[in-house]
């Protein structure tokens, strides 16, 4: 006689291997999901430990210090400490908005920052587009560290050199135009000049190595749209126009997003250096008033009180910007 077939048993929702299912306790969904945890992490642990010091830096110099902004709110006193000193409320700000340089320095700032945003954000796309063009390997490598040179150069150097280059004494620029007959000119103490010098340094400093987040977008792409638009008959600068632009547009998207969230931000050190006492009142910004003010002058609490008035606006650039892209169907950061 046929033996019938073994019944196989059946088994209770929570004692298969595997993650507990919805059924069992929250208990035993938070034992395997931390016991998980620890064992993604043991596996991982030389990438965790190569994280520790970015993750102790952001820690120790970008959150530990926001307890300080509270002072922004006091009279600080160094005698009584952050938390002896007296809280006055929005005292400072209002004294802030009262100031006519404050907002001298603002237009400064946001003058400056606008036409980095429109003039040297598109430099970096541009540079990825041209090497992506280029077809010999060592003439593109070449023209690459070429243009990555400068942003390893500190500002100190950078801004030394255009300060003998421009001068109307000695610099290069003046004694051509002296050759011709003409009148030297101290480029640095004209208000027509100084923003464009700004300009112009920070793009040749910075935009070949703001090119490479671009590079690896347009290494991303398939390259089997290019072939089929080499089949098709397309000419280079319509494969730029349809393939490449189009491939990296998420991450020249997300780059404006961040670019905008900055721009109150001008950097300390370039403004700083050529910066001179003819040329003050069109070339102090934020960074460098905070410095003279909060520093210098020793007034932290208004010092602070800047520099959480810039990083509000920040914030709130950050987020029109994100909501915006979102709007238009871009890629947003969130």
């Amino acid at each position: 006689m046929q033996s019938l077939p073994r019944t196989v048993k059946s088994h209770r929702p929570g004692s298969l291997r595997g993650r507990p299912s919805s059924s069992a306790p929250w208990q035993a969904r938070l034992r395997h999901d931390a016991a998980s945890a620890v064992a993604y992490a043991h596996k991982k642990r030389f990438l965790y430990l190569m994280l520790v010091p970015a993750v102790a830096y952001f820690v120790v110099f970008h959150y530990i210090p926001i307890y300080g902004v509270i002072i922004a709110f006091k009279d600080f006193n160094f005698s009584k400490g952050i938390v002896g000193s007296p809280w006055i409320g929005m005292e400072n700000f209002r004294y802030m908005f009262g100031l006519g340089d404050f907002w001298e320095v603002f237009v400064n700032s946001l003058s400056i920052s606008l036409l980095r945003l429109a003039i040297g954000f598109p430099f970096p796309i541009l540079f990825a587009l041209l090497l992506n063009e280029m077809r010999g390997r060592t003439y593109q490598k070449i023209t690459q560290t070429i243009i990555y040179f400068p942003y390893f150069i500190s500002w100190v150097v950078i801004g030394g050199i255009l300060v003998m280059f421009l001068s109307p004494s000695w610099g290069v620029f003046n004694d051509f135009i002296k050759s011709l007959g003409g009148k030297p000119v101290f480029f640095l103490a004209e208000r027509k000049y100084f923003k464009p010098i700004v300009v112009l340094s920070d793009i040749w400093k910075n935009a070949g190595w703001g090119s490479i987040i671009y590079i690896a977008a347009i290494a991303g792409i398939n390259p089997e749209l290019y072939d089929a638009a080499t089949i098709d008959g397309a000419r280079r600068m319509q494969m730029i126009r349809f393939i490449t632009l189009p491939s990296i547009a998420s991450v020249i998207v997300i780059m404006l997003i961040l670019r905008i969230g900055q721009i109150m931000n001008n950097g300390f050190e370039q403004i700083f250096i050529l910066q001179n006492a003819s040329n003050l009142s069109y070339s102090e910004v934020f960074e460098t008033y905070t410095y003279r003010i909060g520093l210098v002058g020793g007034r932290f609490s208004f010092g602070t009180t800047v520099g959480l008035f810039t990083s509000s606006i920040g914030f709130l650039l950050l987020l029109a910007a994100n909501r915006a892209a979102a709007a238009m169907g871009q890629e947003s950061i969130w």
